[in-house]
């Protein structure tokens, strides 16, 4: 299967380099505004804290990307565009398009990612014509599905994981089709999370909405259409100037995700690069094929995982769709990275991180001086359900943190989020406040970094206590057979480790990484042992000042800086003045 992003044919006048600068920050100005306002209204923590979400301006047409605001989740850039697409073309199917319509869906297969991202998308009519579409998408914290919060290690199909909603109109011309959200809100373990949500998601899109009338009452609807198009074909020229300055070559890498939550063979993921003048190809021939558990993901998901790769590979190129123009994305039939319906795909985010290391792993060799060693690796999707004694049900799910890897300028991030999003771990005192758990430690892991001459981050660990009579715990994590990789002679780091308390003391999942309904009493933990990141560049080549200050942080145990780094550290370490 061969997938490569199309040049949408654009005959507007051209606007001068000043007026698109100033443009293009409107512009981004209104997704960062419509990202504030669903943070700030928002119901579950997931999107108000820890900011799973995005908005974006995507083409009338094609749906491409053309403007992203910089907080969304940069994964979101990608598959967003597939998801307005998938609204195109069914408006098209029913042939009655009109201002002031929403569709709504959650499809994965559809519209990328898994079913908890609800997306709403709004056609934007300027003088009776369709000017663009306005998106929003953000993490809802439960779909119904078997497992609370939707993340089931166990689940087989799509229909084990979340209720699947395809594309439907929920207002129709202004007016909102109450029996959608009646379902909706049917079919979740949280109601009113689910409510605040939607509408949070709701005002969003209506400021987008006011904002984008303010904008063309100021420029006009020739212009700012000019700027789509010449903002997407400077990306575009960006990319392929980026790719001309590299050498052609092929460069390739393969890494493992543990397992698919249903038996624990390990899975291959397999990349190569290959760069021809000014053009790339990312070819994923190699890769496991389509796996019986939710590791699986849509095609949308890949291409918009190469674009999240290619931005940190590229810092400076801008938010939309032109970037990929030059990019050739083979993804072989079959595979867990082109899954079709019903394959479940749930556990999108570890599949797309597995990915990103890969796909650094084969970078490096090209251009070793730009990309950083594995980070982490997992987002650690850990949910603990219950219901309180008033009858009130609850569902704690949140991910967690690790280590980033080191790169030629420094070392790794201690207890950083995921590289594929610019989201937050939520704070302890946010999760404690809102349901009866307590965080009894949360704290760098020591002795979990990658060695180097820069060092990875560290991991961090994570212990929670029931504070009620009893609850379930569910995992979907990963790095637990196969450590997070480093560079150019640097270490690999810590794996990931998750123990639970039971009656009869401590005990970890048999497929290491993944397990459901793990059942807790009053007082019982749950405990997190994250990844750090691989270290960058030989150990050997690290300052002596800069082991004997781990040790002395306690980052890195004096074994360890002995076996990794060798003696020397012991002459920069502080002399005690008693002796």
């Amino acid at each position: 299967m061969k997938c490569a992003v199309p040049d949408p044919l654009n005959d507007q006048p051209t606007v001068d380099p000043i007026t698109l600068a100033v443009l293009a920050g409107r512009m981004e100005q209104i997704a960062d505004e419509m990202d504030a306002t669903l943070f700030r209204s928002a119901f579950n923590p997931i999107i108000a804290e820890a900011h799973d979400a995005s908005h974006g301006l995507y083409d009338a047409q094609t749906g491409d990307t053309l403007i992203q605001g910089k907080s969304g989740l940069p994964i979101f850039v990608g598959v967003m565009a597939f998801a307005v697409k998938a609204v195109i073309d069914k408006a098209a199917r029913d042939g009655d398009l009109a201002d002031g319509d929403v569709y709504i869906f959650n499809d994965a297969h559809i519209g990328g990612t898994h079913l908890s991202d609800m997306r709403l998308v709004r056609p934007y009519f300027r003088d009776g014509k369709l000017f663009c579409f306005l998106a929003s998408v953000g993490h809802w914290h439960d779909l119904g599905g078997a497992v609370p919060g939707n993340y089931n290690p166990s689940a087989r199909e799509v229909f084990q994981e979340a209720v699947v909603l395809p594309p439907v109109r929920l207002v129709r011309g202004g007016i909102v089709q109450t029996d959608i959200i009646d379902i909706i809100l049917r079919n979740t373990r949280l109601p009113q999370s689910a409510r605040g949500d939607l509408n949070g998601q709701l005002s969003a899109l209506d400021l987008g909405v006011k904002r984008m009338d303010a904008l063309l009452d100021v420029y006009g609807a020739p212009t700012v259409s000019s700027a789509f198009a010449q903002l997407g074909t400077r990306a575009e020229t960006l990319m392929r100037a980026e790719l001309a300055a590299l050498p052609d070559g092929r460069w390739e890498a393969v890494d493992y995700l543990d397992n698919d939550g249903i038996t624990n063979e390990a899975l291959p993921i397999k990349v190569a690069l290959e760069i021809s003048g000014e053009e790339l190809t990312i070819d994923f021939s190699g890769t496991a094929p389509v796996t019986a558990g939710p590791v699986n993901i849509a095609l949308p998901t890949t291409i918009a995982c190469c674009y999240v790769a290619m931005k940190h590979v590229f810092p400076s190129l801008p938010a939309n769709a032109g970037v990929m123009r030059p990019i050739t994305v083979n993804v072989p039939e079959n595979s867990l990275l082109s899954a079709d319906f019903p394959a479940p795909t749930g556990g999108y985010t570890e599949t797309i991180l597995r990915m990103i290391d890969v796909i650094f792993s084969a970078a490096a060799q090209a251009l070793p001086d730009r990309v950083v060693a594995n980070a982490y690796g997992t987002i650690n999707a850990l949910s603990i359900a219950g219901t309180k004694a008033n009858g009130q049900r609850w569902v704690m799910f949140s991910f967690y943190g690790g280590g980033h890897g080191g790169s030629l300028e420094s070392d790794g991030l201690n207890h950083g989020n995921a590289p594929i999003s610019t989201a937050t771990i939520p704070p302890a005192e946010i999760l404690e406040a809102a349901y009866p758990v307590a965080f009894r430690q949360w704290a760098l892991r020591s002795d979990s970094a990658g060695a180097g001459m820069h060092r990875g981050g560290l991991g961090a660990v994570y212990e929670i206590e029931l504070l009620e009579e009893q609850a379930e715990a569910f995992l979907f994590g990963e790095r637990g057979r196969f450590a997070p990789q480093g560079i150019h002679g640097g270490g690999e780091a810590a794996k990931n480790h998750f123990t639970y308390q039971t009656d009869e003391g401590w005990d970890e999942p048999a497929l290491t990484s993944k397990m459901v309904g793990i059942p807790l009493k009053r007082g019982q933990r749950v405990r997190l042992e994250t990844p750090g990141g691989g270290g960058y560049g030989q150990p050997e080549d690290r300052a002596p000042d800069a082991v004997a200050r781990d040790v002395a942080l306690g980052f890195l145990s004096e074994t360890l800086a002995d076996q990794t780094y060798g003696p020397a550290w012991r002459e920069a370490a502080p002399k005690d003045d008693a002796a």
